[in-house]
C-alpha cells in the first residue's frame, strides 16, 4: 500500500491520505473546493467554480498516484443541493470528455467546509 501526497492539491484537512495506491488501483479521498496553496477558504461560493476546482484537484491526486481522470472507473459524487446535479453533470462531462465511468451521486446534509460538492474516485494506474 502507497500512501500519495501531493502539493498540487489541497493538504488532507484530517486523518486521511489524498489517495492510497493499492496494486494497480487508486482510491482518491473526497476533493473539495480548496486551493492547493494551504488556504483554509473555498475557491468560491457557485457551484460550478467549485466543481471545476474539485475536479482539478481529482486529476492532480490521480496524477501524483500514476494516473489520470481517463483512467477512473468509478467516481461518487456528494452534493449539499441535489438542484444543482444538472450545472455539476455539465462541468464534468467537459472534465471526463467521452470517458464516462460508473458513477454515484448523492445527496447529502453538509460537505466539509460547507462545500457545495465533493467528489472521490477510483482509478487504474497506467
Amino acid at each position: 500500500m502507497k500512501l500519495v501526497q501531493t502539493k498540487d492539491a489541497p493538504s488532507a484537512i484530517g486523518p486521511y491520505s489524498q489517495a492510497v495506491c493499492v496494486d494497480k488501483m487508486v482510491y482518491t479521498s473526497g476533493q473539495i473546493a480548496l486551493l492547493p496553496d494551504g488556504s483554509d477558504e473555498l475557491l468560491a461560493k457557485d457551484v460550478t467554480t467549485q466543481t471545476q476546482q474539485v475536479l482539478k484537484n481529482l486529476e492532480n491526486v490521480l496524477l501524483a498516484s500514476g494516473s489520470s481522470l481517463q483512467n477512473v472507473v468509478k467516481t461518487t459524487i456528494f452534493l449539499a443541493d441535489m438542484s444543482d446535479f444538472v450545472t455539476v453533470n455539465e462541468v464534468y462531462e467537459k472534465a471526463f470528455g467521452s470517458h464516462k465511468p460508473a458513477r454515484s451521486t448523492v445527496a447529502v446534509k453538509t460537505l466539509p467546509k460547507n462545500a457545495l460538492v465533493e467528489i472521490d474516485a477510483v482509478a487504474l494506474i497506467s
